[in-house]
């Protein structure tokens, strides 16, 4: 008996169940492959919404690029085609512009991994995309900015005395963000239920990708914040949805818009925009907060397994990029306080110094 999209395993009567005709393997589209690993990533690996979406649009241009190839089996998609794939989002045509590498690479990963699912749950024999690698993109480092320009930032965004709630729930917003290293949709996604114990534990629970949980500490800074926006502001701006009965149910979120639903992440990200806009830090995102937050804590001598782990990262290497920070940073400190380093200004640079440099 076949149920849900053809191709997710059940128990893994999946495979067999595929392998068992081979002319059916002949014959299963793209179309229904994509559908199938769209509902894998869904249903069994717990993708969050906006990676799915992602996946979705990436392989909705491959579907199309496909079909103008006349490929509709997986059984007619060959390497060439992913390959020329690739290079046709590097390229752009009359209704995409080119993608940079990282764009690129994000498609090329979803289109390996529709066609790995479905050489393992039995839809076709081959899989073309399996030797076309995702391009390797440039390595930039995070952006993050000093303490005092984050402060300035917070500033902006108005004080915990103010009586206005929309002033008390941005600068709850921005405190929470920078005292915890949240990601935007993690602070969007929080519950009044989240956050009954945080005056007697200061920590809170965040759900972060695939609904991965972490306890995150919160400093006093955004506990204070919290507080205030908690008591004054949430309360008024609750009770204006309540009035104008603009929202069948009161919000449960933490942080609500002027309406009384919760806050959106374009409208959070609009709040740190012009409160850095006002603090004169244009280009400051949600992001570079939560980069501000690794980097300060690494510089302040946090370990940096301590530090993957407030931000829930999977892997540590993906913390390690911020050690590439806080290594400029001595750099320029060594540079600029040690009496027998080098003069940055002539150029003259000692052999052992330079040998030293090109090793950090």
């Amino acid at each position: 008996m076949r149920t849900g999209q053809p191709g997710i395993a059940r128990g893994g009567s999946a495979p067999r169940r595929w392998r068992s005709a081979v002319t059916i393997t002949d014959v299963v589209s793209v179309d229904r492959a994509v559908r199938g690993y769209l509902q894998y990533l869904t249903v069994e690996r717990g993708l969050a919404d906006n990676t799915v979406q992602s996946y979705q649009r990436d392989l909705r241009r491959y579907l199309l690029f496909l079909h103008g190839r006349g490929r509709q089996r997986l059984a007619d998609v060959t390497g060439l085609d992913v390959a020329e794939f690739r290079g046709a989002l590097h390229a752009g045509d009359a209704e995409h512009p080119p993608l940079a590498a990282a764009s690129v690479g994000r498609a090329v990963v979803a289109v390996r991994g529709l066609h790995a699912f479905a050489v393992r749950e039995g839809m076709t024999a081959a899989d073309p995309a399996r030797e076309v690698a995702p391009p390797a993109a440039a390595r930039r480092l995070p952006k993050a900015i000093g303490v005092a320009e984050v402060e300035r930032i917070l500033d902006a965004a108005g004080s915990t005395e103010d009586a206005e709630p929309r002033v008390l729930r941005d600068r709850a917003l921005l405190e929470f963000l920078y005292g915890t290293g949240a990601r935007i949709s993690e602070a969007t996604g929080l519950d009044v239920d989240d956050l009954d114990h945080l005056t007697r534990d200061p920590a809170v629970l965040l759900t972060g990708k695939g609904g991965k949980q972490r306890y995150v500490p919160v400093g006093r800074y955004a506990v204070n914040a919290l507080d205030a926006y908690l008591v004054r502001g949430r309360p008024a701006l609750a009770g204006k949805a309540a009035a104008a009965k603009t929202v069948r149910k009161a919000s449960p979120a933490v942080f609500l818009n002027a309406r009384g639903g919760r806050l959106t992440r374009q409208g959070a990200w609009g709040i740190l925009r012009e409160a850095a806009a006002r603090a004169g830090q244009p280009g400051v995102s949600p992001h570079t907060l939560r980069h501000s937050f690794a980097t300060h804590l690494l510089d302040g001598g946090a370990d940096i397994r301590v530090v993957q782990e407030l931000l829930g990262h999977a892997s540590v290497t993906t913390t390690q990029v911020y050690t590439l920070i806080t290594v400029d940073k001595l750099r320029e400190v060594y540079a600029a306080s040690h009496p027998r380093a080098f003069c940055l200004l002539s150029g003259k640079v000692r052999p052992v110094a330079a040998r030293l440099l090109e090793s950090a």
